[in-house]
């Protein structure tokens, strides 16, 4: 394969993307029709499949735009969502996941992309990609659909490590920051933190410190602090940006999901109750629609890690091809915004000495 990137994200022909074709719920043949899919909408999009070839071949090949697209890169194993990622890292070498972070790491490829285990991904990934400098605890950013210009704000940490100390706080705040910036084009980005209310006295020790170490580098790192935000400020337009631990953002995004699901159901059965009602919603059927589009979480998959020397976007594990492709069109954004290194820059030291600020917010953080 030609024209593949370097890590930092600089452009010497198509996209390429190393994917996992193992791990998920519904097996490498939703992950093929997703790359698909994927292929369909962008034509310089190239990709590094990786798993078991003799199987991989023949689902590639019932897809013909692939033919020329897709490498595959054999690898045998495959990490199950119930292995641990202590197991993994011991024993996962000749895995799809393992492979697929190496084409990453190898400058072959600029963002990996899986449906896997994600404790093991994680693991994996600051193993063999490792943190930034000046990194304590990498995180799992997550687009939340809400009220703001966007569309969505952006959520982290969601699960990557449960705790989290001031100084983590202000990382994520620096690195969900640069995502804004370059995966959404939001060029100065609302920050806010979430607790239990929005007054400066309340809140754990750790929320009060880190809500003076976010506002005092607003102004250097180009983003607007609103202080404390509360979980109803999730879906809505105060903060582009809202930062917290993984035990926490784990939580809200569980139970942000369990009641979209169940509002969707509650929605079926009303208009199934009668007659009428059934006749109602053939009324509304293109105003439900959208409302169906706008809230399908298949169409904002893809949890990004942040935090380490390349990308890596986590697929839902029971994510379909719709899902898949999602998640490697947030990929492609990534890679061609450069977004790797911009990070890198931005956050390689939360204690920039005055003189490294202003070509890091003016060239390199675009």
């Amino acid at each position: 394969m030609t024209g593949l990137q370097d890590k930092t994200g600089d452009m010497s022909g198509p996209t390429v993307l190393s994917v996992d074709a193992m791990g998920g719920d519904l097996g490498p043949a939703v992950v093929v029709a997703g790359l698909d899919r994927a292929a369909t909408k962008s034509p310089d999009l190239r990709f590094i499949l990786h798993g078991p070839a003799a199987e991989l071949e023949k689902l590639v090949a019932r897809h013909k735009q692939l033919k020329q697209r897709c490498e595959i890169r054999d690898a045998a194993g495959v990490v199950r969502m119930e292995d641990k990622p202590s197991q993994v890292m011991r024993n996962g070498k000749n895995t799809s996941m393992w492979s697929a972070l190496e084409s990453v790491r190898n400058g072959e490829a600029t963002v990996c992309v899986s449906c896997g285990n994600t404790g093991a991904l994680m693991a994996l990934s600051m193993v063999r990609l490792r943190k930034l400098p000046g990194v304590n605890r990498p995180a799992i950013a997550i687009l939340w659909p809400s009220r703001s210009p966007s569309g969505f704000n952006v959520m982290l940490d969601v699960g990557a490590d449960i705790r989290a100390d001031a100084h983590d706080l202000l990382q994520y705040a620096l690195m969900g920051t640069s995502y804004a910036r370059n995966g959404m084009g939001i060029d100065h980005p609302r920050v806010g933190l979430l607790n239990v209310g929005t007054e400066e006295h309340k809140g754990r020790a750790e929320l009060k410190e880190a809500h003076d170490l976010i506002g005092a580098r607003a102004a250097e790192a180009r983003f607007e602090f609103v202080g404390f935000v509360e979980g109803s400020d999730l879906p809505g337009d105060v903060a582009d940006v809202i930062v917290t631990d993984g035990f926490t953002g784990n939580v809200a995004l569980k139970t942000g999901e369990g009641t979209a699901s169940l509002i969707r159901q509650h929605l079926k059965d009303a208009f199934n109750y009668s007659f009428l009602s059934r006749l109602a919603s053939l009324l509304a059927v293109s105003s439900l629609k959208r409302l169906s589009k706008r809230i399908d979480p298949r169409r904002v998959n893809g949890g990004v890690f942040l935090g380490l020397n390349g990308t890596v976007v986590k697929s839902h594990g029971s994510a379909d091809a719709t899902g898949v492709a999602a998640a490697l069109k947030l990929a492609e954004q990534l890679a061609q915004t450069g977004f790797t290194g911009k990070l890198a820059a931005r956050v390689a030291s939360t204690a920039l000495q005055p003189q490294d600020a202003t070509p890091v917010d003016e060239e390199t953080d675009t």
